[in-house]
């Protein structure tokens, strides 16, 4: 309950972020806008961006690149490993769940490591302005994975805000956020959820939790094989178009996304 005044207050009083030298979230700000759309674009990782466009690849399991028209690399759930791509990203997010969605020996010309969870308890705060690209985060609870015991704020949702876009990645989340939460992460154009239905939330709750966020672009992670991925795009099939592309990468804009709400199934690049 403290957690979610402490999240809502801050909504609350984002309009004051700027004087305290922080840009305000358009994503927050402008929640109950939507774009007006047409398709999606197949991609490949590091050929040239067109302007007000982002690209996402899929690497594996909850690991993403994103790549700005200025130039900038991201990396989600950051481990170590970005597959084939021999790529230095400017920001990597990590979260605490386990090896396979962080490391504690980041590569040192990485210039901004950014944890989802606060050493030393307490809640991860991050707001980090780079001018093209603001990424922020939203803290979850966690469970424990042997005892199952919950673990205050040990993930964070982390929301990029790019060219326009805002997207999110869902971490490992384990539990449909608070309404506070919803409002702190404002409006996500599109969204990269995990989808296994029970390392992280149950399939149900989670597409719940999709279907609530209305981002007009859903990209499964997490997945464990075909049977898991089939459940996840059955159970999303009645509100939710699905194209699978065939590709690693997908390009975005706020002038090509899909009209009807849509899942996009990328391949793993270890595939």
């Amino acid at each position: 309950m403290l957690r979610s005044c402490l999240i809502l207050l801050a909504v609350l009083t984002a309009s004051s972020a700027t004087a305290e030298g922080r840009r305000l979230s358009h994503c927050i700000a402008i929640a109950d806008a939507a774009p007006g759309i047409a398709y999606l674009h197949r991609a490949s990782f590091g050929t040239p961006l067109g302007e007000n466009t982002v690209r996402l690849t899929f690497v594996d399991h909850a690991t993403f690149l994103l790549e700005t028209p200025g130039g900038l690399v991201a990396a989600t759930d950051y481990t170590g490993y970005l597959g084939p791509m021999q790529v230095t990203p400017d920001v990597v997010t990590m979260n605490n769940a386990h090896e396979t969605h962080f490391t504690a020996f980041p590569d040192p010309a990485i210039s901004h490591v950014l944890e989802g969870w606060a050493r030393g308890g307490g809640a991860a705060d991050h707001h980090l302005d780079l001018g093209e690209m603001l990424v922020r985060n939203v803290p979850t609870d966690i469970r424990g994975h042997d005892s199952g015991a919950v673990h205050p704020n040990g993930n964070s949702i982390f929301v990029f805000e790019v060219a326009g876009l805002c997207i999110g990645h869902l971490g490992h989340l384990h539990h449909i956020p608070d309404e506070a939460q919803f409002a702190a992460l404002g409006r996500l154009d599109v969204v990269m959820a995990p989808v296994d239905g029970r390392l992280t939330l149950d399939l149900p709750s989670m597409i719940a939790v999709l279907t609530r966020l209305k981002s007009s672009v859903v990209i499964p992670m997490h997945w464990f094989g075909p049977r898991t991925l089939d459940r996840f795009l059955a159970g999303m099939a009645d509100e939710f178009a699905v194209t699978r592309p065939g590709t690693s990468s997908l390009e975005v804009s706020l002038r090509t996304l899909p009209a009807r709400p849509t899942v996009a199934v990328l391949e793993p690049l270890s595939d």
